[in-house]
């Protein structure tokens, strides 16, 4: 006999500590029905930037909307301010911000691949990677004096310059990343908790990825070549090394071994920003007060980040509107759920890596 029950998953559960909440209709075991509300916080942050802060200010308080990819908030406002200014950065200064933002790549991946272990019952690798990701949390504290908050980014270039000492220990960390990564492979390949148990399990087709406009690691993982950092002429991305990193299953196994490949990428980029960084100045001075609109992209961590930027002529800004990853993939979100075991959720949730920080803005 058939039984139809209503399950709440969030935002009060030990899989989603996030203000967002996905109420299932189940058939049983299985999931025939999904809604989600995203409505639970909100922060005032979009509202503050026109009305609280000035524009130059602005870059310092968008960082706060999410301490994952804050290195992405804040370049992203500060590109489209410096678009409106008319002004140019050097060459090195944005090497530099690549720097930072695969940095902030590299550590935010290996958070949600330790969740996923953590929600896969594997304790032991949950607590290897954590422990892991403090290497690269050391290395975004030696450039920029933070370790979450980095305040890095300025209109104009960058606040702090990379010496030589910091370098060499760049190097050490980013070498020692890539180890470890390499060993994770191996247990997302082959280790029944992480890799077979999930192969099938919580896929996108490449067709509903296009339907749903699916972006980030999620749409890669359905052979979807869509990726930001392919299509901006802003910062560099070519010179350094950057490969897009693609599946074709469209499940958590898939999501899981596109963010391994995109860490091992990102180190890749790294250590040639830090062998071959320009020599110049990582600050250029660029006067006036913003005037028109302006629109940026970015690649976050979780997929497309982008700002609207609208000023007037003078210190205060007349709009500034985020268009957040996670905000935009809940359609995919809920679409995969459907036909799934109740059971699974968990999982199918960690793989997606929301940040529901970034979306209560």
């Amino acid at each position: 006999m058939k039984q139809t029950i209503n399950i709440p998953l969030g935002s009060q559960h030990i899989a989603l500590l996030e203000p967002v909440r996905f109420k299932f209709e189940c058939e049983n075991e299985k999931i025939i029905g999904v809604d989600s509300d995203v409505g639970f916080v909100h922060r005032g942050i979009e509202r503050a930037c026109t009305t609280k802060f000035k524009f130059d200010s602005i870059g310092y308080v968008v960082a706060r909307v999410c301490g994952l990819c804050a290195i992405t908030h804040s370049l992203s406002y500060t590109v489209a301010i410096e678009k409106l200014l008319g002004g140019e950065i050097s060459k090195k200064a944005k090497y530099l911000r690549i720097l930072l933002l695969e940095l902030d790549r590299i550590h935010s991946h290996m958070l949600c691949l330790s969740h996923t272990c953590e929600n896969a019952g594997f304790e032991a690798m949950f607590m290897r990677i954590m422990g892991d990701r403090e290497l690269v949390m050391e290395i975004q504290e030696l450039l920029t004096g933070n370790r979450v908050q980095f305040d890095y980014i300025s209109i104009g270039g960058v606040n702090r310059d990379l010496n030589s000492t910091v370098a060499l220990k760049i190097k050490e960390n980013l070498y020692e990343v890539k180890q470890r990564v390499l060993g994770y492979m191996d247990e997302f390949t082959n280790n029944w908790s992480l890799s077979l148990k999930f192969k099938g399990i919580g896929a996108l087709s490449l067709d509903d990825a296009y339907i749903f406009n699916a972006i980030g690691p999620l749409a890669r993982a359905s052979g979807l070549n869509i990726d930001v950092r392919n299509e901006i002429d802003y910062l560099p991305f070519d010179e350094v090394g950057f490969l897009m990193q693609t599946h074709s299953d469209g499940d958590i196994n898939a999501r899981n071994l596109v963010r391994l490949n995109e860490i091992l990428n990102s180190i890749l980029m790294c250590e040639n920003i830090i062998n071959g960084l320009p020599e110049g100045e990582i600050f250029t001075k660029i006067k006036g007060k913003p005037n028109g609109e302006a629109i940026v992209r970015f690649e976050a961590p979780r997929g497309e980040l982008m700002y609207y930027v609208k000023g007037n002529g003078t210190a205060m800004l007349d709009r500034v509107r985020i268009k957040t990853p996670t905000f935009a993939s809940i359609p995919a979100f809920s679409h995969i759920f459907v036909g799934q075991d109740y059971a699974d959720a968990p999982a199918i949730l960690a793989s997606f890596d929301p940040c529901l920080s970034c979306t209560a803005k």
